[in-house]
């Protein structure tokens, strides 16, 4: 009998073409498209924007699953996606965090909903278009690792998947280039071969954060505050704390910069704003609710990533003050890192995920 996969398909080329050579190469295939909705239970809708996994997407999949023969199914998952991706997401910024709903929504929708469903349906388990791969080492162990495309590479994102969970997943895109990815579609004449790519959060899709929180939760940034420089000298006002981020620039309305944002102070509601961008360079990290993929706390030095596309540093780590925390010192500052973004852990060689957490300080 052929192996049984799951597959997640947004509509987007990556996972068609993942679906698609796992069909080519002899197993069976389920498609299914995550219908998320608006972003919300309720109706948030930027009117004129294409819905978060929406009719059109979940159309183009099925005419991938047409195309290549296996079976598709769109499953309604809006009330999961609210409760674990997007209240999340408003909560964070009124705590003045800038959260990562694109790794909630691989952590709880994709391996966790997901997986369960595949093994309800006797599925091997899940396999989606992530540019990363699951590699077993010498020692017979499964472990995750970067993808052969580095511009293309996604393990920032899912970095806190469980050790557990890997014999349960697939990444066909792991050993390939997005070119090659273009390809492999063209060659499968499959519908979404030339479909542009998504970019940014789903649910906000013109980029607007400070907007798409006003549209979640009317009101949360109605409390006006205090724009003030590190000595507490007010230089402006703000209308509300909720959206911005530490190493900010824009959008703060202030003359004689320019200005970043270097610290958001939620229960004071004000902003501390600083010209000297040198003070957000910075060396020292707090993070919590660490997980790891291989053992506990390294002991040697590692390689650490605080931003998607920011280059990974040397550092060491040590147990924090708490469960669940540990302290990173890096070898080198990082432009400002933030509170809520993730700080994820790489081997020396700067391959293998070794795990990670959020980022809860730095100084």
């Amino acid at each position: 009998m052929n192996e049984r996969w799951l597959v997640a398909m947004s509509g987007g080329v990556d996972s068609s073409v993942a679906a698609a050579l796992l069909a080519r190469s002899g197993a069976e295939v389920l498609g299914v498209t995550m219908d998320l909705g608006e972003g919300s239970s309720k109706d948030h809708a930027v009117p004129g924007s294409k819905k978060c996994c929406g009719l059109p997407d979940a159309e183009d999949a099925a005419a991938v699953a047409r195309r290549m023969g296996f079976r598709h199914y769109v499953a309604n998952y809006r009330r999961a996606f609210d409760q674990a991706v997007v209240q999340p997401f408003v909560e964070a910024y009124a705590a003045g965090e800038t959260p990562i709903p694109c790794s909630a929504c691989n952590r709880v929708l994709k391996f966790d909903h997901l997986l369960r469903r595949a093994r309800a349906l006797g599925a091997r388990g899940v396999a989606t278009g992530h540019y990363a791969r699951i590699v077993r080492d010498a020692e017979g162990r499964l472990g995750l690792y970067r993808a052969r495309d580095r511009l293309k590479d996604q393990t920032y994102f899912i970095f806190d998947i469980p050790a557990r969970n890997l014999e349960e997943l697939s990444f066909p895109l792991g050993d390939l280039h997005k070119e090659q990815v273009r390809e492999v579609a063209r060659e499968l004449e499959l519908p979404t071969a030339d479909k542009p790519e998504s970019q940014g959060i789903c649910f906000v899709p013109d980029g607007d954060v400070r907007s798409a929180l006003e549209r979640l939760r009317p009101g949360l940034r109605a409390s006006a505050g205090e724009i003030v420089d590190p000595l507490g000298r007010v230089l402006g006002r703000h209308s509300g704390t909720a959206g911005y981020t530490v190493g900010q620039r824009k959008g703060l309305g202030l003359s004689g910069g320019p200005w970043y944002v270097r610290e958001i102070q939620t229960e004071r509601n004000r902003l501390v704003v600083s010209r000297d961008s040198a003070a957000l360079r910075l060396r020292r990290l707090r993070v919590r609710e660490t997980s790891w993929l291989v053992g506990g706390l390294p002991e040697d030095e590692v390689r650490v990533q605080v931003r998607h596309r920011q280059a990974p540093v040397r550092a060491r780590l040590r147990p924090g003050a708490h469960p669940g925390e540990i302290e990173v010192e890096l070898a080198e500052p990082v432009w400002a890192p933030s509170p809520g973004q993730a700080a994820v852990v790489y081997d020396a060689a700067d391959e293998r995920v070794l795990g990670g957490g959020w980022i809860a300080g730095a100084r």
